[in-house]
């Protein structure tokens, strides 16, 4: 017995060294010294090795390497008789481990979790331990899907489950909250919970047991949120009864008066997370309990005659008012995202466009992006557009908010100004006027793809019947540059748009010279480098419409005449096996062949001469009717 304590002294000892490496290599010995050997844990135990692994544990001045090995020597001590378990859990391992499951480090992550398991399945662990889960969601922030994963991998839903019928409220409650962070957005742990059963029940019976009116409001709340995540993460359809007759309505419920502001906030965003896919949901939602007019009573809070007696609960909620504002702009903007009737309804409540316009210029960034979103949502109608965005110049605020802005506010803002921006607008006219071109311009330069689509898009939207001035304003603030970046830009989605840019920069035949005079020979040459890439029907089609855009130009059409390549390109795709494209490189030569235009006879000899009117010919008698009728029109020229 000496032997032992004199070695397993020599253990602890080590410990303490000053060098950090000795320490290391003190912990990797007793590691290997207690590996089955239970005498040696007990007097370790007994030695006090227990507070300094923890210790050791806890400070962030301890390598990985030493944090995770403590972590697996206290999980091998755990190992131990139940003596060993009551004396680590009376030396607090328990807030210890899961203070360490908030690192950003996976592999000591793991080691505390196994650690925590071992404590936990012990019968000797007091039950009101289990509880402390909760300091793990404490810090909802750092919940990344690393440690969801983690956590899933470990069994934890499965430990979990039973905590859920617990006869204590504070393990139930606990339980609760580990399964809403648990799914959210997270696909593979919400379609496990969809199996799991606790005591024959299924588990989303549970929460609907959760949610009844007689349980406590944060019992409501939280399993709300279980199936809000189960719902979006696809484990659950929208129709279902659980969603539609039990989730919806009490989330619905949260957003009364009668509630506390936390809870108000909490309902409200759920409510808008859950219905911001469905336009079924929004529709169900707008009709249950007066919600679009119940949401104003957001902006009135708290109200002069406020029923808040209590001082400190009047000064916390006068400092949170804001959030309650937030909530209601995200809801808002969920409801209205799809359905006219319902922005209407929006529209048309108490000085909404107000409470939105005074929103989008707020001190709280998270309410100015709210109120953006909101704002965005309603400028998707064109009867709004028309009217209440017109009457409250909501233009202006929109403008000072794309002023050096964060990126999110700025993709919301982009997005918003691009529906201002379409000819029925009659906001279209202030904000050309404003001097907007160089900002959108500076937005097709960013690094975000969702800026430069939304910079593009706008220039796009502006250029469509727009005079030549604008669109002499915007090919010079953008650069021919610019341009060609832009139709190589990697997204798809970006080049379409620059396509769409150009398309409505050529129209109307003095626009089309004019531009094609300063920029022919740069555009003409991206023209060629797209219609020559590996590019997708879509991208060929928009090219082609641009040529046939040029070919209708009076001195335009010369860049295509001249340039016997390109002419061979129609050609080409007059031939092609898409539809799409064979209409429009017919429409191409259909302009380059009018009559009534100045040397059409020359144009339509040169074309004869290579073969063009073999091809329509055999396009006239094609199965497409569309292409048929094209390519009869196009030969009727040479017979006028």
């Amino acid at each position: 017995m000496q032997e032992v304590t004199a070695t397993s002294r020599h253990y602890v000892d080590r410990l303490f060294d000053p060098d950090p490496q000795k320490v290391l290599q003190g912990v990797i010995d007793m590691k290997n010294a207690v590996i089955g050997n239970n005498k040696q844990k007990a007097n370790l135990i007994v030695l006090g090795a227990v507070p300094r692994l923890l210790y050791l544990l806890q400070q962030s001045s301890s390598g990985l390497d030493l944090r995770t090995e403590c972590a697996v020597v206290l999980g091998s001590l755990a190992m131990g008789t139940e003596n060993n378990i009551k004396s680590l859990v009376d030396c607090h391992i328990i807030p210890a481990l899961l203070q360490g499951l908030l690192s950003p480090e996976l592999i000591f992550i793991e080691a505390c979790l196994r650690c925590l398991r071992t404590v936990f399945i012990s019968p000797v662990t007091p039950v009101q331990l289990l509880y402390t889960v909760s300091i793990l969601f404490f810090l909802f922030s750092v919940f990344t899907s690393d440690h969801q994963t983690v956590l899933f991998n470990h069994s934890a839903v499965q430990h979990i489950a039973p905590l859920l019928i617990s006869p204590s409220y504070k393990v139930r409650m606990q339980a609760l909250k580990c399964f809403s962070v648990l799914a959210y957005e997270n696909t593979q742990v919400s379609m496990t919970l969809v199996n799991v059963l606790v005591d024959g029940e299924p588990l989303s019976q549970v929460f609907v047991r959760m949610m009844q009116r007689d349980q406590p409001v944060e019992m409501q709340l939280t399993a709300a949120k279980c199936l809000t995540f189960m719902c979006r993460a696809g484990a659950i359809q929208t129709e279902e009864s659980c969603i539609v007759l039990k989730t919806l309505p009490c989330l619905v419920r949260m957003c009364s008066k009668d509630h506390l502001l936390e809870e108000r906030v909490d309902g409200a965003e759920t409510l808008a997370y859950l219905i911001e896919p469905d336009v079924e949901l929004q529709r169900i939602a707008s009709t249950t309990d007066h919600l679009v007019a119940m949401l104003a009573d957001y902006f009135k809070y708290p109200s002069s005659v406020s029923a808040i007696t209590d001082i400190k609960r009047l000064d916390h909620d006068l400092k949170h008012a804001h959030e309650l504002r937030q909530a209601a702009f995200k809801l808002y903007a969920s409801l209205g995202s799809n359905d006219e009737d319902i922005r209407k309804k929006i529209t048309d409540t108490e000085n909404m466009m107000d409470r939105i316009v005074s929103g989008l210029s707020e001190s709280s960034i998270k309410v100015r992006l709210a109120a953006v979103r909101c704002l965005h949502s309603l400028s998707r109608s064109v009867q709004q557009l028309r009217t209440s965005f017109h009457d409250h110049a909501v233009w202006k605020p929109l403008m000072k908010l794309l002023q050096n802005a964060p990126d999110d506010v700025l993709i919301m803002a982009s997005s918003t100004l691009c529906n201002l921006l379409l000819e029925f607008s009659p906001s279209k006219e202030p904000i050309l006027e404003s001097g907007v071109i160089e900002l959108l311009c500076s937005l097709t330069q960013s690094d975000s793809p969702a800026l430069r689509i939304n910079g593009i898009w706008a220039l796009m939207n502006m250029a469509f019947q727009a005079d030549q001035k604008v669109k002499v304003e915007i090919v010079g603030c953008l650069g021919t540059e610019q341009l060609f970046r832009l139709l190589s830009d990697p997204d798809n989605s970006v080049l379409m748009k620059t396509l769409g840019l150009l398309r409505n920069l050529l129209s109307t035949r003095p626009h089309i010279d004019q531009i094609m005079s300063s920029h022919g020979k740069q555009i003409m040459q991206a023209v060629t480098l797209i219609l020559e890439a590996e590019q997708s029907i879509e991208v060929k089609e928009q090219t082609l419409c641009i040529l046939a855009n040029i070919a209708d130009g009076n001195t335009a059409k010369d860049l295509i005449m001249t340039n016997d390549d390109m002419l061979q390109k129609i050609k080409y795709y007059m031939s092609h096996s898409s539809v799409k494209l064979q209409l429009a490189a017919t429409f191409c030569i259909s302009n380059l062949i009018w009559n009534e235009e100045d040397g059409s006879q020359e144009r339509q000899d040169k074309l004869r001469e290579l073969g063009f009117v073999d091809v329509l010919h055999k396009l006239s008698q094609a199965s497409d009717p569309n292409l048929s009728d094209r390519a009869k029109t196009a030969m009727q020229q040479y017979l006028a």
